[in-house]
C-alpha cells in the first residue's frame, strides 16, 4: 500500500528531524570566532545534506545564499580545525561509549581537478600521457589534493568516524626527490618525507581518542615505517601493519625472511572468498607466526632502538584460477601467542577494507545508495588483492570459520 500524505508528512518530518539532530551533534563541538560563522556553517550542513553531492550554487538555490557560502569558504578566520572541530569531538565521544578496542583505519586518497594552472591548487603526481611524434614519451601533472585519513571503527566494523585528516599537495615536500638522488632514501629524516603523515595522524588520532592502549592503528604496505612503529610504542599505543619490509632481525645479519622461513605452519583457517567473476570459492590459509627482534634500517641504528614485534604470514596452499592468491604479512606489537590470536590479527586488518569504501563513497558525492549490491568487481579493484572477499551486501569480508578449519601443528 503507498503513504497516505499525512504519512509522507510524519516521514519527512522525522527526516528533517534526524537531519537536524545530526547537524547539532555534529556542530556542537566547532569554535568559530564568531558566532555568526557557526550559525553559517550550521545552514550550510543542513543545505549540503538536503543534496548530497551536489554542488553549492545548486544545495543554496539562490545567489544570496552562494554568495554566502563562498564567503564563508574563503573567510581567513575560518580554518579547516574550525570546521572539523565538531565532528572530531562527536568521534571522541562515540568512541567514549563504545566498549572494547577502537581500530583506527589510516589510508591516503587523492581528489583531482581540472585547472590551467594546476599551482592554483597544488599536484598530486606526473602520470605517462603517452608518446609525441617522434616517439619520445610526454607526461602530464595532476591538479589536485591528497586527504590521510584516520576512521575509527568498533572490533565488530561499526564506524565511529574521523579520528584525524590531513590535506596537503605535493609541492610541499618537493625537494625529497632531490635527496633521493644524493643519498639512500632510508637515510632521509622522516620529518623531510611525505611519509610522515602517517606519524602525525597516529599521534593526532591517539590523543583524540584519549586511550592510547585501546587504540591499534591499522595500516597497509604503506605504512610499514619503522618510525611509526617508534612512535606508537612511545605514546604507549598499538599497530597493525601490513610489511612489505624485509627488515634485519635478530643479531643483524639475517632478516625477518629468514627467521619466517624457519617457523612451522601453526595451523590452518578455511575462509570463503569469491573470484574475479564474483563466484563463491574457498581458500585454505597457513597461518605461521613468529616474535622477532626487528632493527632499525642501518643509517638510522643511532636514533631509533630495536623492538621485539611479532610477524604473521597468512597464505594460500596452492595456486587459485581466477583471482590472486591470498598472501598477507602483518606485523605488530600486540601478542599473538596462539593461532586464534593469529586469525584475530588477521579479521581486524581485513577491516582496513572500509576506510577504502569511505573513500570512494566520499569521492562519488557521497553516492552510496546508487551503487548496486552486486557490483563486486568495481569495489575489488580498490584493493585487487581483496577481490571476491565480499559478502553478498558487499561488506568487507568475514572468515568464516569450518568445523574443520583447524589443524594443530607442533
Amino acid at each position: 500500500m503507498g503513504l497516505t500524505l499525512r504519512d509522507r508528512s510524519a516521514k519527512g518530518c522525522s527526516r528533517s528531524l534526524e537531519g537536524e539532530c545530526w547537524i547539532d551533534r555534529e556542530s556542537s563541538g566547532c569554535g568559530f570566532r564568531d558566532a555568526r560563522l557557526g550559525g553559517r556553517f550550521r545552514k550550510l550542513l543542513t543545505q549540503i545534506g538536503s543534496a548530497m553531492g551536489q554542488s553549492i550554487p545548486l544545495v543554496c538555490q539562490d545567489w544570496a545564499n552562494t554568495k554566502a557560502a563562498y564567503r564563508f569558504f574563503f573567510n581567513e578566520r575560518v580554518s579547516e580545525a574550525d570546521i572539523l572541530a565538531g565532528h572530531f569531538q562527536s568521534t571522541r565521544d562515540r568512541a567514549a561509549a563504545a566498549e572494547g578496542l577502537v581500530l583506527v583505519l589510516h589510508d591516503t586518497t587523492e581528489f583531482s581537478y581540472q585547472r590551467e594552472k594546476s599551482e592554483a591548487i597544488g599536484i598530486t603526481k606526473s602520470i605517462n600521457s603517452g608518446r609525441d611524434k617522434a616517439g619520445r614519451l610526454r607526461s602530464h601533472t595532476v591538479c589536485g589534493i591528497l586527504m590521510h585519513s584516520s576512521l575509527a571503527v568498533t572490533i565488530e566494523g561499526v564506524p565511529l568516524g574521523l579520528a584525524a585528516v590531513k590535506f596537503w599537495t605535493r609541492k610541499k615536500f618537493k625537494g625529497t626527490a632531490a635527496l633521493k638522488k644524493k643519498i639512500n632514501p632510508t637515510r632521509i629524516p622522516i620529518e623531510k618525507k611525505g611519509s610522515v603523515r602517517w606519524l602525525e595522524n597516529l599521534k593526532q588520532s591517539t590523543q583524540l581518542l584519549d586511550h592510547p592502549g585501546r587504540c591499534i592503528h591499522i595500516g597497509d604496505r604503506e605504512s610499514d615505517i619503522y618510525e611509526l612503529f617508534c612512535a606508537a610504542q612511545e605514546i604507549g599505543t598499538h599497530f597493525l601493519i601490513r610489511t612489505c619490509v624485509d627488515r634485519l632481525a635478530g643479531d643483524g645479519v639475517h632478516t625477518i625472511a629468514d627467521e619466517m622461513d624457519e617457523v612451522a605452519v601453526k595451523g590452518l583457517h578455511r575462509i570463503e572468498v569469491r573470484d574475479s567473476n564474483g563466484d563463491p570459492d574457498q581458500a585454505v590459509l597457513e597461518i605461521r607466526y613468529r616474535k622477532i627482534r626487528v632493527l632499525p634500517p642501518v643509517g638510522k641504528q643511532k636514533r631509533y632502538p630495536a623492538l621485539t614485534l611479532t610477524v604473521i604470514h597468512a597464505e594460500e596452499r596452492g595456486t587459485p584460477k581466477n583471482r590472486k592468491k591470498i598472501d598477507w604479512k602483518l606485523i605488530t606489537d600486540l601478542p599473538v601467542g596462539s593461532r586464534s590470536d593469529a586469525i584475530e590479527k588477521l579479521e581486524w586488518y581485513a577491516l582496513r577494507w572500509k576506510i577504502e569504501v569511505f573513500h570512494k563513497i566520499l569521492k562519488s558525492g557521497c553516492k552510496a545508495e546508487d551503487r548496486p549490491a552486486s557490483d563486486q568487481s568495481d569495489l575489488a579493484l580498490l584493493h585487487p588483492e581483496l577481490a571476491g572477499l565480499l559478502d553478498d551486501d558487499a561488506q568487507p569480508f568475514r572468515p568464516r570459520r569450518t568445523s574443520n578449519s583447524r589443524v594443530d601443528c607442533d
